[in-house]
């Protein structure tokens, strides 16, 4: 695993499918809540498994842990100032260095998790700050405003995007009339392209980079559009309307063969696009509006897709081939979910984790645990890594033991 991870990290290319954590600090190395590891326990002990150690001052926030070969990154705020932190893989603590002002508004706290590639560290705060640190000793590299810089137009809870990068460029979605997504030079931040796209506000989306017969496009979701550029040259593609309620799509697209998934909460649901063989334009395939998803993402294993329902509190199941809903129960709290060795990790908005076997028309609840430390929401998604599990809630960081002894 560790070699595979280094030979990975030398093509230093993010969001693309069977790629290591050490390129992806976000839902895995696809961007897709899948998780490349074998050997996981079937079933947890009672109480849940061994915790191998905690950290219990970050400070306000919902981001979760970005996890290389020999470090373990987060991010809080404490009196309105951002903080990184680093850790050891045992959890020694190792610095701590400021990283300017932060949210402190509704739901205060970090919301975007760092981004390592190529030993530096990309952070976004609420604020519109990006910063580029050195993953060693936090030193800063450079740092902009998209608020000052790139005219961006700050919303309700606070800028959100879990940055992505692809070769020298490192892309974000200011929201901007003008410069509304960005790719930068990742090594200076300086702008490499822009887009106007449809000039319409950021929406709390963390984008996918895509493979398409070749060509590498960007997709990602602002106030009521989900939109399609082209990676090298910024070129906007497409676009289809995707509005809601409070113009919030958290939720990173899916892709696979050709197909891209989007959902949404508050009352949106998901839909269906296939790509044209160019990639210049999508057809929608299918919708489900009765199955929503505000922000806990969702993950596709076997032809199905998983999820939790925004409005009905169940966790459901959806054919990917036709967007029918194949059964939903009561697993747990609403909350997040990732896979790993063709299981499910379900982190509910009341605090229970829960291991799921995922079988043909239900869910089997395997083993849970509540979580036992941090404040506040449990909204932070789950990590895996080298056969641990990172749970962040709130000014905690705990991390167990889910390899088979």
């Amino acid at each position: 695993m560790k070699k595979i991870q280094i030979l990975l990290l030398l093509f230093c290319v993010n969001g693309l499918h069977g790629f290591s954590q050490e390129l992806a600090s976000w839902r895995g190395p696809g961007r897709d809540g899948i998780y490349p590891e074998t050997g996981l326990l079937r079933v947890w002990p009672e109480g849940g498994p061994q915790l191998l150690w905690h950290f219990d001052g970050l400070g306000e926030g919902h981001s979760s842990a970005a996890v290389t070969a020999d470090r373990v990154f987060a991010t809080g705020v404490t009196n309105g100032i951002g903080y990184l932190f680093a850790f050891d893989n045992n959890g020694k603590f190792l610095w701590k260095i400021p990283f300017g002002e932060d949210w402190t508004e509704s739901y205060p706290g970090s919301r975007t998790t760092p981004l390592v590639c190529d030993g530096k560290i990309y952070l976004l705060s609420g604020m519109g700050k990006l910063v580029c640190r050195s993953a060693v000793d936090g030193g800063l590299v450079w740092t902009i405003d998209l608020l000052k810089d790139y005219q961006a137009p700050n919303i309700r809870w606070g800028i959100t995007e879990n940055l992505l990068i692809d070769g020298e460029k490192l892309f974000c979605t200011p929201g901007g009339s003008e410069y509304n997504v960005i790719a930068l030079d990742k090594n200076t931040g300086k702008l490499i392209w822009k887009s106007a796209a449809k000039g319409e506000a950021s929406a709390y989306c963390s984008p996918t980079l895509i493979e398409h017969s070749g060509r590498k496009i960007l997709v990602t979701q602002t106030a009521s559009s989900i939109i399609g550029i082209d990676a090298a040259k910024g070129t906007f593609l497409w676009s289809v309307d995707q509005p809601n309620t409070w113009s919030v799509h958290a939720n990173t697209p899916l892709y696979h063969e050709g197909l891209i998934y989007c959902v949404s909460g508050y009352g949106k649901g998901g839909v269906q696009l296939r790509l044209s063989p160019d990639g210049n334009k999508v057809t929608e395939v299918w919708r489900n509006t009765t199955i929503g998803n505000r922000m806990g993402g969702a993950v596709l294993l076997n032809g199905k897709l998983y999820g939790s329902d925004d409005n009905g509190k169940a966790w459901y199941c959806v054919d990917w081939k036709t967007g029918v809903t194949m059964f939903s129960e009561k697993i747990t709290g609403k909350g997040n979910i990732i896979s790993a060795d063709n299981m499910l990790y379900c982190y509910g908005e009341n605090g229970e984790v829960v291991l799921v076997r995922p079988d043909g028309n239900s869910f089997t609840k395997i083993s849970a645990f509540k979580v036992p430390y941090g404040t506040d929401q449990h909204w932070a998604h789950l990590v895996i890594d080298n056969g641990k599990l990172y749970i962040r809630h709130g000014n905690s960081l705990m991390v167990y033991d889910i390899r088979k002894k």
